[in-house]
């Protein structure tokens, strides 16, 4: 039986995530040097596989430098896509490469076409070295100072990748475990390095070749790129402005100065949305912040791109569709530009999938925890928009949630889309139509 592109991708991920399972579950990747239990080996694995962050253990503390770095290749291959890593192997061995391996490739970046594929894979290895290169350059400035040149460079490369992989793993468990970087909170210069990493690639590789090729005159991007920018820019200022708001007497930005706290909102607003890092304590941010975060969550970054969610154009397209429908127009637009007209149905079908996900997977878990909903409710999402931020439930969290929330995540990397197609019938759809019937809405 032939494979489809979709259903190769679902299975490549899940390969993955068994040889992670096998490698942390060896005494080697332990910091005691015990055996770590198959279902925790398998949850860090998935969790690192699918760039999310939620973690059982804190990274620094439980495992060992084989383990860190067993967990930062995953995020490394997760992060790129293991098909543009196979493909690049390819191209270093000179062997041709079949249409069938580009339409696989296009399937794994969200390729608009199949032509140009490989060219695009090259553009895809050589900006995401570059760019985790400079960002670990950068971060090495701050670590070297502190922790000496080897330990220095290597705590550069891991948060370099994490952020850049938008995975949000971290180190920073030497100081206090699962602290992220709350105690950098105050230091300008580490947060926005943070922050450009991860915006860099949440954009999508797409957008950044459309960016460069047009000398970032936005007038002459795709419409794809100006939504993704457009987006990207509101979502980011509006989130903070709105966690500044909520957030301004409340308990996580006690003792804070004003520009701390313009900082911590800022940051908080750029990692929500796929991250996972985070400079104060989620725990003690109020239930509106909490809410409000969730609905970050669930946006994500960019198609194409190293992040989750359901993407900023998925959520663009639904917004414009709404605008569309109270102006009475027959055809969504945007940019001056007719999008085509399944593109709302696609919208909706993929919203819904991770609404009704995220639903019952709450209530599951909620119920065999007996945890809030909202408490519950922020760590599916996490794991459904492969973000990784936790309120501190998941350490504790029992077998069966676990793998709720594994579940979650590989679906969440791979896409609502994706895992539809990989397990929906071959069958070619019917060419005739049933009668037409009209029903009443609202």
């Amino acid at each position: 039986m032939k494979w489809s592109p979709t259903r190769i991708l679902v299975v490549g991920y899940c390969t993955i995530i068994f040889i992670g399972t096998v490698l942390l579950a060896l005494p080697l990747s332990a910091r005691n040097g015990s055996m770590t239990s198959v279902s925790d080996a398998f949850f860090t694995a998935t969790s690192a596989a699918c760039v999310t962050g939620l973690v059982r253990f804190d990274t620094f503390t439980h495992w060992s430098l084989f383990g860190q770095i067993v967990i930062l290749l995953l995020i490394q291959v997760g992060g790129m896509g293991f098909v543009t890593i196979a493909l690049f192997t390819h191209i270093l061995s000179r062997q041709k490469i079949g249409l069938s391996s580009r339409v696989l490739m296009r399937e794994a970046v969200s390729a608009p076409q199949v032509g140009g594929i490989v060219r695009m894979t090259r553009f895809i290895l050589k900006g995401t070295f570059l760019i985790e290169g400079l960002g670990a350059i950068f971060l090495a400035v701050y670590f070297c100072p502190r922790m000496g040149a080897l330990k220095g460079i290597y705590y550069a490369v891991f948060h370099s990748v994490s952020a850049f992989c938008n995975a949000g793993f971290d180190l920073m468990g030497e100081k206090e475990a699962f602290s992220s970087l709350t105690s950098m909170a105050s230091n300008w210069y580490v947060n926005l390095v943070i922050m450009l990493l991860i915006v860099v690639g949440g954009l999508g590789f797409f957008v950044w070749q459309d960016l460069l090729a047009e000398k970032f005159h936005f007038s002459r991007l795709r419409l794809q790129s100006k939504l993704v920018v457009s987006a990207t820019v509101i979502l980011v200022f509006g989130g903070a402005l709105n966690l500044f708001c909520l957030e301004y007497a409340g308990n996580a930005y006690e003792g804070m100065r004003m520009g701390d706290k313009i900082l911590a909102s800022l940051f908080q607003s750029v990692t929500v949305r796929t991250a996972g890092f985070n400079t104060v304590d989620l725990a003690a941010l109020s239930e509106g912040s909490i809410f409000f975060m969730i609905c970050l969550m669930l946006v994500g970054g960019s198609t194409g791109s190293t992040a989750g969610g359901i993407k900023t154009t998925t959520a663009a397209v639904l917004l414009l569709s709404i605008f569309t429908t109270f102006k009475r127009k027959k055809n969504v637009e945007c940019f001056g530009r007719r999008l085509e007209d399944d593109i709302t149905r696609t919208a909706s079908c993929i919203f819904s999938m991770y609404l009704g996900l995220l639903i019952v997977s709450t209530l599951i878990i909620s119920a065999v925890e007996r945890l809030p909903v909202l408490t519950v409710l922020f760590e599916t999402a996490s794991a459904v928009a492969t973000v990784g931020l936790t309120l501190g439930v998941t350490p504790a969290l029992s077998m069966v949630s676990k793998m709720i929330l594994a579940f979650l995540m590989i679906f969440g990397r791979a896409g609502s889309l994706t895992m539809l197609l990989a397990f929906s019938s071959d069958r070619m759809p019917v060419a005739s139509k049933k009668p037409l019937e009209k029903i009443q809405l609202g």
